[in-house]
């Protein structure tokens, strides 16, 4: 009963901070914790939790992580301060309503076990009960000499009644620095009024011209954009930059002195004036600058892991050339040319290399063996990695095809995380008997049949699409992009009798070592002929199987149904409705003529809601219908091949590599990317590039400015 009152505690407490209805936010926790995965819950417990989507779903479990972690802050803090013997009623009620770390902190500082601070060393010379009275500020009946006097102890390195006033003044401003209201009340200012400042170091200006922007920068802390932040921050590791916060130092001095010197009676009222100084910029001022630049720093990742999510979601889910053969080229200059060929299911044929480019220029037999591949494998694709030489390999590619009319599609492809992947344990088990450079020339192949397929072998943070990846907090990354990667290997569905371990690892409920008992099963018997014979795999339980199986397909099986995303529980429903047609079941399948004759509210029932038998029919008029967005090839400017032939003014097209806060990149086929600004991406205002544009797209752009000895080009799309 007590875990049930704290579920519902927490779910009425996370619903009104995301403004969910409570209802909803309880049933998404409970099948949290019964140990369902996100995608399962989105897509089949819709009934529950009234249609909550992934992202709200996402949000619920991240707002439940955060306040487990509260909760078992609290726990901590009021064990030691009970510990200490100075946990108060009212300090306990202080704590328990606490809803944000930040402020519990705050409270819990003055009860933290300590460094040995100049106070530290004061307290243990026994010099507190000096800094009380003090504090206190009240009438301490005798001279100011006298009650110094008391506290002269040469053994404890007292000499005089000025070191035992400096050890207490230095104890007051310790416990003034550990206010939680005066704390606090700074915090809130350097947010208000406060200005993040950055300047170059002594020395360091030719080293740090890529931040030259910063040299002499001041900006105001609630303004401050995430790149910018992330860009300063990324100048000083580097050494070249000095980061800061400015704040209205004389204004903050004056009111702590109002608020904590308030007898100007008191024997000792200069000196408090004078502490409340040094307290302010020995111990305040800096804990506000590392309060500060900590939240900004969390914000700032948060937004830059966002926008690495977006991007990511963007990359995975592009068209698909499909199954169709494929000859991958990883272009190179001395070393060649890799072709790789693979089959429509991606199964590696045939490879060699050829010298098309410079230093050996070697076109006549470059083009015999590439001719040779097209005719005897049948190639409908090529795939050409964008790296060194693609230009110079695309046009060599281009004039082959046109001089012997060759309907054969040719497409650049990013080669971004190829050669992590090409080296990586994965690809040595698949390939251990091919050199690297030709795993690489095979992946690139496969990324233009199946990108998503293909890239979840690769880490993420190595594909790309992020900006500063490395700079932010790499848990939280590592956190997204897992979920970006769960969100559209489960989006799409997996062929599971071609999926390779990395792609069914990300599948609901199956993780790497499940993938793995997946594969060698399927190695040892052959195909899967239907879903049911998930349960044969070892370790593959129930659980497991309830999650995962609405997410598998199997092509040309015993079950028509097992190549739809139509959960094996609902088969049932199905059935009734082809029983009500007079028709078989496989008939339904791909049928729209069928679907379009079934009443949805004739078929629920107390275990099958409206959703999902609306979610059924529409499965049933397009059975395993692909999410992404239909294939298109870019075609880049042919004269193009180099930053030295742009001309301001030049249309191209090009494909979106990147998305920023500030803009997007852009590939136009000249190794060095575009940039197009936020002001230059639309029209109309935009707030959000992600708005407008996304990783993958096609666009055409008009050139605006070249520097070609800092290889940097800026477009626009505004023409």
């Amino acid at each position: 009963m007590p875990e049930n009152q704290d579920m519902e505690q927490d779910a009425q407490s996370i619903a009104a901070e995301l403004q969910l209805p409570f209802q909803q936010v309880l049933a998404a926790m409970e099948l949290l914790s019964a140990g369902n995965t996100i995608p399962f819950i989105a897509r089949y417990r819709k009934e529950a939790t009234q249609g909550l989507d992934e992202v709200a779903l996402r949000l619920i479990e991240d707002a439940l992580e955060k306040s487990k972690a509260l909760a078992a802050r609290k726990k901590t803090v009021l064990k030691t301060i009970e510990g200490q013997g100075l946990l108060t009623d009212e300090l306990r009620v202080s704590i328990e309503q606490c809803n944000d770390i930040q402020t519990l902190e705050i409270i819990y500082l003055p009860f933290k076990p300590k460094r040995r601070t100049r106070a530290a060393i004061a307290r243990e010379r026994g010099l507190q009960s000096l800094a009380d009275v003090l504090i206190r500020q009240e009438p301490i009946g005798s001279s100011r000499t006298a009650l110094l006097n008391n506290f002269v102890n040469p053994e404890l390195q007292i000499p005089d009644g000025d070191a035992a006033l400096q050890g207490a003044l230095d104890i007051v401003a310790e416990q003034w620095s550990e206010d939680a209201i005066l704390r606090s009340w700074m915090i809130d200012d350097a947010f208000a009024s406060g200005k993040v400042t950055s300047h170059v170091k002594r020395g360091k200006k030719q080293a740090a011209e890529k931040f030259e922007l910063y040299f002499s920068h001041r900006e105001a802390v609630g303004k401050v954009p995430s790149h910018r932040l992330l860009a300063m921050l990324r100048g000083e590791s580097e050494g070249m930059l000095r980061i800061g916060i400015a704040m209205d130092d004389a204004r903050a001095v004056s009111r702590m002195k109002s608020q904590l010197v308030h007898d100007r009676q008191f024997e000792f009222h200069p000196d408090l004036l004078e502490t409340v100084r040094d307290c302010y910029e020995r111990l305040l001022q800096p804990a506000t600058q590392s309060s500060v630049m900590q939240s900004l720093k969390e914000q700032a990742d948060t937004e830059a892991i966002d926008v690495f999510g977006k991007n990511l979601h963007e990359l995975l889910m592009a068209s698909p050339a499909g199954p169709r053969v494929t000859l991958g080229i990883d272009p190179g200059f001395r070393t060649g040319c890799k072709l790789a060929v693979v089959d429509e299911t991606g199964k590696f044929l045939a490879t060699s290399t050829i010298y098309p480019t410079p230093p050996r220029n070697d076109l006549e037999s470059a083009a015999k063996q590439t001719l040779e591949f097209i005719q005897q494998y049948k190639v409908e694709l090529i795939a050409i990695g964008n790296g060194t030489a693609s230009r110079e390999t695309d046009v060599f590619i281009g004039d082959l095809l046109k001089k012997h009319g060759l309907d054969v599609t040719k497409v650049m492809v990013s080669e971004a995380g190829a050669s992590i992947y090409s080296a990586s344990e994965s690809a040595l088990q698949e390939f251990p008997e091919l050199d690297v450079t030709v795993r690489g020339a095979i992946s690139i192949a496969r990324r233009l049949q199946d990108p998503l397929a293909e890239l979840v072998k690769t880490d993420p943070k190595s594909i790309g699409v992020g900006q500063y990846q490395h700079d932010v907090n790499q848990t939280q990354l590592r956190k997204c992009l897992d979920r970006t990667v769960e969100s559209c290997v489960n989006a799409v569905g997996v062929d599971l009798n071609m999926a390779s371990v990395p792609l069914l690892s990300h599948v609901a409920g199956i993780g790497p070592k499940l993938a793995a008992n997946i594969v060698a099963f399927r190695d040892q018997n052959g195909r899967f002929e239907n879903r049911k014979e998930l349960v044969c795999v070892p370790k593959l339980g129930n659980k497991a199987f309830e999650q995962a199986a609405g997410f598998l397909r199997i092509r040309s099986g015993d079950e028509s149904l097992d190549n739809s995303a139509v959960h094996p529980e609902s088969y049932s429903v199905v059935s009734r409705m082809a029983k009500n047609l007079g028709v078989a079941a496989r008939s339904l399948v791909g049928d729209s003529g069928l679907s379009h004759k079934l009443q949805p509210g004739d078929y629920v029932d107390d275990r099958f809601g409206l959703p999902t038998v609306i979610d059924i029919i529409s499965e049933l008029e397009k059975p395993g219908r692909d999410p992404r967005r239909e294939f298109r090839a870019v075609h880049f400017d042919e004269q193009i091949n180099s930053i030295a032939d742009l001309k301001t003014g030049l249309v191209m097209e090009g494909v979106i590599t990147n998305v920023t806060h500030f803009g997007a990149f852009v590939d136009i086929g000249v190794h060095q990317d575009a940039l197009i600004h936020i002001s230059q991406l639309s029209d109309s205002f935009v707030k959000d590039p992600n708005q407008v544009v996304a990783v993958g797209e096609v666009v055409k752009i008009k050139v605006m400015e070249i520097d070609v000895g800092r290889k940097r080009i800026s477009a626009t799309r505004k023409f």
